[in-house]
C-alpha cells in the first residue's frame, strides 16, 4: 500500500499528472476559444444584414425627401411658368394697364377755311385717317395702343358716328389723342416716312403733333367680353382636325 502510495506522489508521476492536467486545461480552453470564434463568425453576417438593412432605410428616406423636393420644384416652376404666360396672354389681350417708352400723338381737325366748292369733309379727321395712324404704329412694332382713352385690342372698332368717334362703343370728338408703347424712334419715322400718313394729311391741314416720350401708360380694356358664340377647341380635336387636313392633302396631290 504505501509503496502504491509512493508511486503516486513520485516526482515523476507528479510531472505527468501536471501535464495532463495543463493539457487538459489548454484543450479546454482552446475548445471555448474555438467556439467562441465560431459564434462571433455565425453573428458577424447578422451584425451586417442590420446595418445594410439600416443604411437601406436612410437611403429610402433620402429618395423620398429628394423625390419630394423635386416635385415641389417642378410644381412651383409649372406655377411660375403659367402665371408668365397668363400675364402674357393678359397684356395681349388689352386686360391690363401697361407702361413704357413711345409716342404721344394728337390730331385735330383742320384750321383751313374751305375754298368754294371744296367738301368741307376733307377738312376733318375721319376713322379712316385714324385707321391709318393705327396701322402704321402696328406695322412698326407698337406693342399697345389706347385712342382717347380707349384701349385698342384686336376686336376694337373705330368708326365713325356722326361728328363723333366710336371706339368700343365709347364716342368722342376731336381732337384725338393716341398713346402708343413701343420704340419711339421707329414709330415716329413710320409715321413721318415720305409720302406717309403724316405727309397725307399735311395736304387737307390737319394738325398732328407727335412727341417722342421715355415713359407713357396705356389703360387696359374695360369692356366687356366680344365672345358669346365662339369656344375653344379642344387640344385633342385640333390635333385630330390637323391630321385630317394633312391626309386631304396628300390625297388631293
Amino acid at each position: 500500500m504505501l509503496n502504491k502510495i509512493g508511486d503516486v506522489i513520485n516526482p515523476e508521476n507528479q510531472n505527468r499528472i501536471g501535464l495532463a492536467f495543463v493539457s487538459m486545461v489548454l484543450g479546454l480552453l482552446l475548445t471555448l476559444q474555438f467556439r467562441a470564434t465560431l459564434v462571433q463568425k455565425e453573428s458577424l453576417p447578422f451584425q451586417r444584414i442590420e446595418e445594410l438593412s439600416a443604411r437601406l432605410i436612410d437611403t429610402e428616406k433620402e429618395r423620398d425627401n429628394l423625390r419630394a423636393a423635386l416635385r415641389e420644384v417642378t410644381e412651383r416652376q409649372e406655377m411660375e411658368s403659367r402665371a408668365a404666360n397668363v400675364a402674357d396672354l393678359e397684356m395681349t389681350a388689352g386686360l391690363v394697364g401697361l407702361t413704357g417708352p413711345g409716342l404721344v400723338i394728337t390730331i385735330d381737325d383742320s384750321k383751313k377755311t374751305a375754298k368754294t366748292g371744296e367738301n368741307m369733309n376733307l377738312y376733318v379727321i375721319h376713322d379712316e385717317d385714324i385707321l391709318r395712324v393705327v396701322n402704321e404704329l402696328r406695322a412698326a412694332g407698337a406693342e399697345a395702343i389706347s385712342l382717347n382713352g380707349q384701349r385698342l385690342t384686336a376686336n376694337s372698332e373705330i368708326r365713325c358716328a356722326g361728328p363723333t368717334m366710336s371706339v368700343n362703343n365709347v364716342r368722342s370728338a376731336a381732337p384725338f389723342e393716341i398713346i402708343a408703347i413701343g420704340d419711339s424712334g421707329t414709330l415716329e419715322n413710320a409715321l413721318k416716312m415720305r409720302g406717309g400718313v403724316v405727309d397725307t394729311l399735311k395736304v387737307w391741314g390737319i394738325q398732328m403733333a407727335i412727341s417722342p416720350r421715355t415713359s407713357v401708360q396705356v389703360p387696359p380694356f374695360n369692356g366687356p367680353s366680344p365672345f358669346r358664340h365662339a369656344k375653344p377647341v379642344p387640344k385633342e380635336e385640333l390635333t385630330k382636325a390637323k391630321g385630317a387636313g394633312k391626309t386631304a392633302g396628300g390625297n388631293a396631290q
